[in-house]
């Protein structure tokens, strides 16, 4: 039984590439995510053995994403592919439980290695990665973890990329009140109390990408 993929990024000539390369090994790509809101959807209805997601997408961004989808699924694997080399992000994302983290930079080589090792329990960084890894637990500077709940998160990414009140409560299923209620809870969590500052934390995270 082939090994059933789902494929996660906003660039849809990205997901071209990757669904011809996998497909040439014999995975079946079961399903394809432009944002991580319908990448949620899309997991807890194929119930795929590994997704391959971007950091960086809309709505909800593939760290975010990541922990949604184990929740739902805790079987899969996940491999991130990204250009996102900085020790923030490779720090949340193992936080996160991603098993995978392939920087496009790297051969297409690697990443099949990648796929192969996640979908038989390892892990697979890629080098540069993997020496930061090191690195930062030699040095202890590992970053501190985020306060926010999930939930929390995906309101913060929402509001950053510049969605109204309005609109998050419609993209999240939420009364407009829930949706004022959490924007008020993360003002008084973080102690920030514009949304330009909430905008600047969010990239501080690598919630948002600027």
């Amino acid at each position: 039984m082939p090994l059933r993929v789902i494929l996660a990024d906003d660039h849809q000539i990205v997901r071209q590439g990757i669904r011809t390369l996998v497909e040439r090994q014999g995975i079946e790509v079961v399903a394809e995510a432009s944002d991580g809101l319908t990448l949620i959807e899309q997991v807890r209805q194929h119930l795929p053995d590994l997704a391959i997601v971007d950091v960086s997408m809309p709505g909800l961004n593939g760290i975010d994403a990541t922990r949604q989808m184990l929740a739902a699924v805790p079987t899969m694997g996940v491999v991130l592919l990204t250009m996102h080399d900085e020790e923030l992000h490779v720090s949340a994302a193992l936080r996160a439980g991603v098993r995978g983290y392939v920087l496009k930079t790297q051969a297409a080589d690697e990443l099949m290695d990648a796929i192969r090792t996640v979908s038989m329990g390892g892990t697979y960084l890629s080098p540069k990665v993997s020496r930061m890894v090191v690195s930062a637990y030699v040095s202890g500077s590992d970053t501190a973890a985020d306060p926010l709940t999930a939930r929390e998160r995906v309101v913060l990414q929402l509001i950053a990329e510049g969605r109204t009140t309005k609109d998050i409560a419609a993209t999240l299923n939420l009364t407009v009140k829930t949706a004022e209620s959490y924007r008020a809870r993360l003002m008084e969590k973080l102690d920030i109390h514009d949304t330009a500052g909430l905008v600047r934390y969010a990239i501080r995270r690598g919630v948002i990408t600027p």
